[in-house]
């Protein structure tokens, strides 16, 4: 279903999945006057607590699935492991955007990565993998190491395992458990930056500041903006998100993750057709948080500006700081920083390496901002 009007405030939006980013998206929308329905297996989730409606169904139940689409206006996603038969059976009834397309192509490394280099933006060399025969000729014409990938629901680094030598491939392909994989060669890169980006239905873009993203254990721990890199390298990865946004086409927000190489080239690593872990800083930092942006553009309204204010940072708040602080963090200890904000997801079970919250803070500089909020995290235990 194709429609050029305006979703104006007090309709009805639809969200696939229910998770801290639907969380997030469902209170920007209801600032703005919209109400939100939210549909995933789950009950009491993240987004489901400040929904209107929680829908709690199967993806693969159609019928619920079009039920669903029949009570609101518009279907977006707050991720992309979301089965192609659901968004499809949604855009029987309703727009959904990002629509299905991107949703296929986002939602596999193979497909995403085949999608880029075929269209001349910049990729790591990579192969597809679907036996042990095919890594070793990946490996004897991409060489080791490399990193080897299932092809489909992959985050955190999970489905995926570095291979560096020879007598480790036996094992690797085997890990695919009969699972369609990519290798792609290992890229020597400087550092990893990503640009959150949103178009309308009209073509209008709007792109953040590119922020700069440094990892612990494969999951975002700190993010911060400005990045660190030239106007050069920051133009150019702006552009490079249009390009992909206008090529898929997108309607709504993408994200697209790179890596920045020791020479100073930019190599597109992933795509995700939503909001990010790294533009959180948003809500604080600019005048238009990632989160309203999405709402804006799968609303045909018009793009908010992304302009930041000042300086800002971004800390993750995993499970593992619960275990640490013996039980409650101290929450009072983290703010007692006047320029830090507090973000929890209302996750009951904290658990290792799951994302319960986050900090943000601005500052005068780049580094003013990151010790804020790795100070005030570290005082959540009361190890500062």
């Amino acid at each position: 279903m194709v429609t050029t009007d305006p979703i104006l405030p007090g309709a009805t939006l639809g969200v696939l999945g229910s998770g801290q980013l639907g969380r997030m998206f469902a209170i920007a929308a209801r600032q703005l006057g919209y109400r939100v329905h939210v549909y995933s297996p789950e009950t009491d989730t993240p987004a489901g607590q400040v929904g209107d409606v929680e829908v709690a169904a199967p993806y693969e139940d159609l019928d619920r699935v079009r039920a669903f689409a029949r009570e609101v206006n518009v279907v977006t996603f707050e991720f992309e492991n979301v089965p192609s038969a659901t968004s499809r059976a949604c855009a029987e009834i309703v727009p959904v955007r990002p629509d299905g397309e991107v949703l296929h192509v986002t939602q596999h490394r193979l497909r995403e990565k085949t999608f880029l280099a075929s269209r001349g933006f910049p990729v790591t060399p990579f192969r597809a993998i679907r036996s042990e025969s095919d890594l070793r000729s990946a490996i004897s014409s991409l060489g080791l190491p490399g990193v080897l990938k299932t092809a489909s629901f992959g985050y955190d680094g999970k489905g995926q395992q570095k291979v560096r030598h020879e007598d480790e491939l036996a094992a690797a392909a085997a890990a695919l458990n009969g699972a369609e994989g990519i290798y792609e060669a290992f890229v020597d890169f400087e550092k990893e930056v990503s640009v959150v980006a949103a178009r309308t239905l009209t073509g209008e873009f709007a792109a953040f500041p590119v922020f700069e993203n440094t990892h612990v254990n494969h999951i975002l721990d700190v993010t911060f903006a400005p990045a660190a890199i030239d106007p050069r390298q920051a133009r150019e990865a702006e552009e490079l998100a249009r390009g992909i946004l206008d090529m898929l086409p997108v309607v709504g927000l993408l994200t697209v993750e790179m890596f920045v190489t020791r020479s100073g080239k930019l190599l597109v690593n992933e795509l995700a057709p939503r909001t990010h872990n790294s533009g959180h800083l948003t809500l604080n930092a600019c005048p238009t948080s990632q989160f309203e942006q999405q709402l804006r553009a799968v609303c045909g309204l018009p793009l908010g500006a992304t302009r930041m204010e000042q300086p800002a940072a971004m800390a993750n708040l995993l499970g593992d700081l619960w275990l640490a602080a013996g039980g409650v963090p101290r929450w009072e200890a983290a703010l007692r920083d006047p320029n830090v904000k507090l973000h929890l997801y209302g996750k009951a079970t904290p658990r290792r390496g799951r994302k319960m919250g986050h900090l943000t803070a601005g500052g005068a500089t780049v580094e003013e901002a990151v010790r804020r909020v790795t100070t005030a995290r570290a005082r959540l235990t009361g190890n500062s």
